[in-house]
């Protein structure tokens, strides 16, 4: 798995979102872009994360931050998460994996002394140029917007 690392120009990408809409990275070109990834919908960790992100969206967009989540959830998942928790950015149901692998967040992981494969909670900040301008690969949950915004 090779991750997107800081200055690495992001390769185009297309994934379908919550509602089957397709969504590229070019529709983002000459905005800035914070592109999270999380295990799964509806879970947990990925609920404070997402909620947090949605507490502070305003900040963000007053930033001039796009943001898109993304998990391998299906548009269904996503769907319903967004809904319950009325968040007000798009989210990514990137089942065949191609948007994960394109910023190398899929691989191997342990939990409880098993070994799969899954998604690396991991952030990218992205500049106007397309590239990676931040990392972020412990991401807290709970004060996820924090880390982003200062």
């Amino acid at each position: 798995m090779k991750r997107l690392e800081v200055g690495d120009k992001v390769p185009e990408f297309s994934s379908k979102d919550q509602d089957g809409n397709t969504v590229k990275l070019s529709d983002y070109k000459g905005q800035k872009l914070i592109v999270f990834f999380y295990p799964r919908a509806n879970t947990p960790g990925c609920t404070a994360e997402a909620c947090d992100l949605r507490d502070h969206y305003q900040e963000f967009k007053d930033q001039g931050y796009a943001l898109l989540g993304v998990s391998e959830d299906t548009e269904k998942k996503q769907a319903n998460f967004k809904e319950k928790f009325d968040l007000p950015f798009p989210l990514l149901a990137d089942t065949d994996h191609t948007v994960l692998e394109t910023f190398g967040v899929w691989g191997e992981k342990k939990f409880m002394g098993k070994v799969y494969d899954g998604i690396h909670r991991t952030t990218f900040v992205i500049d106007e140029e397309g590239r990676v301008e931040r990392v972020i690969d412990k991401v807290k949950t709970k004060a996820h917007a924090a880390q982003l915004l200062h």
